[in-house]
Order: C-alpha cells, then structure tokens, then sequence
C-alpha cells in the first residue's frame, strides 16, 4: 500500500462525514427554500467548510503522490469539480464514499458488491440529480421545474432513459447534469444487465454439472450391477472374462484393475 492509499484509508470514514454534512447544507435550502437566512448562513457554511475539506484532500493526496503528473491525469474529475463552478453540483457525487462502507458490511461476493454499488449508486445519483437540476432551474426563464418534487420526478425519469419530456432543464447546468444523469443511467443499466447474465451462466453451469456428475453415478453403479450378475451367473470357481466394452467402462474408484 503507497502513501497515497494509507491516507485514503485513514480519510475514509472523515470525508464519509463530510459528504453528509455538505448533503444536509446543500439539500435544505433547496428543498426548503423558505428557511431563514441564520439557517441559509448555517447551510451555506457547512458547503463551504466540507468543500475546503475536500480539496486538502486532494491537495495532500497530490502531494504524497510519487507520480504528480500521473495522479492529476486520473483524478481530473475531482479537480474539476473543485475548480469550476459549473460543476459544483457534482460535489455531490463525493457521497459515492459511503458505498465503500456498504460494501464492507453487506457483501462478500464479487456479484453482491456490484449489486451493492448499483443500487447505492443509483439512489445517491437519482438524489443527487434532483438537488442539482432544482438548484439549476428554480426561477430560470422558461423552467418547468421549481421545486425538489418536479427536479427528483425529473431526475428518476432522466436516469431509466425514459424520457416523457414533460419536466427538461432550459439552463447550460441543468443540461450538463442531464447529460451526467443520462450516461450514469445507461452505465447502471449496463451493470445491472451483466450481473443477471453473469448469474443465469453461473447457474445452468452448475445444474450441467450436477447432471453429469449424476449420469457418471449410474454408469458406474450399472456397470457394477452387470459383472456382479456375470459372476454369479459363471459361478464362484470360474474367472470372469473381461471383454474390450468392459474395459472401456468407468471404473468406482480403488477397484482392482482387470486381468
């Protein structure tokens, strides 16, 4: 383990707090966009402070990383979101932490840790996509949707690719988060359509196993049946005689070889 994961591994369960709190001061004003301003103060704080955070996370991430150059090109994401503000809806997506600890505590399996960050992820971004878009389109010239009911009706519609077209975002913010929605519902349908597969060949792979294992069984025990009705049939002083069909019949194992 490099420096680089040491410290992810101890940050964890940190950011995980984090992200809750950033999902709390981001949600309520937008859900509740009436509260007072000592609550919009309150919740415009706890964004600030959780997004500071996690940029010293990246900012020390990048720093113990031995490859700086190597780390920035494979976490563009998290730099972008920390730089442009377009993006900051997507602050978001760092509530995706949660799902490692989810999956330390419901899933053993390869498949069931797969099923686990499908279905978290899909209820975090189905969340996520309806603060954003709500955030995005209240007041807008042309919005249809203005309030957190029409933005989650939106983003569950957006994510399955269904598309009724009755709420669409008329922003560049609200487009860019359709699009994220759109690629992330495709991804999610894609894995959980492999995951099925996966099992249905796992599964008849191991009911073909079974009926093979069965037919050895009662090859064998037929086998057996017939040079025990030839010996009797012969007599006890007589010595069988092995023909080439029975020496091409499966044997039980620790019977003595033919003469």
């Amino acid at each position: 383990m490099d420096r680089v994961e040491r410290w992810e591994s101890r940050t964890e369960w940190a950011l995980t707090g984090a992200a809750l709190l950033f999902l709390g001061g981001y949600a309520v004003p937008i859900i509740w966009p009436d509260v007072g301003p000592v609550v919009r103060v309150v919740c415009n704080q706890l964004v600030l402070w959780t997004w500071i955070a996690f940029g010293i996370d990246y900012g020390v991430r990048l720093w113990l990383s031995e490859r700086r150059a190597h780390f920035v090109r494979h976490n563009l994401l998290d730099l972008a979101i920390l730089v442009l503000p377009m993006l900051r809806p997507l602050r978001l997506l760092r509530l995706l932490t949660l799902l490692r600890v989810l999956n330390r505590t419901t899933a053993s399996s390869l498949r069931g840790r797969v099923v686990t960050y499908a279905v978290g992820a899909t209820a975090l971004v189905i969340l996520c996509g309806g603060l954003a878009i709500t955030e995005a389109e209240r007041g807008a010239p042309g919005s249809n949707i203005e309030d957190f009911g029409d933005g989650l009706w939106w983003s569950v519609v957006t994510m399955t690719t269904v598309g009724y077209g009755d709420t669409f975002p008329v922003t560049t913010t609200g487009r860019f988060v359709a699009v994220v929605l759109m690629g992330t519902g495709i991804t999610l349908l894609g894995i959980v359509t492999a995951t099925l597969a996966s099992w249905l060949t796992d599964r008849v792979a191991e009911l073909g196993d079974e009926d093979s294992a069965a037919t050895r069984a009662e090859v064998v025990a037929l086998t057996e049946e017939v040079r025990r009705l030839r010996a009797e049939i012969a007599g006890p002083d007589a010595v069988p005689a092995v023909s080439e069909a029975d020496e091409r019949l499966p044997r039980p194992k620790g019977s003595p070889p033919a003469h």
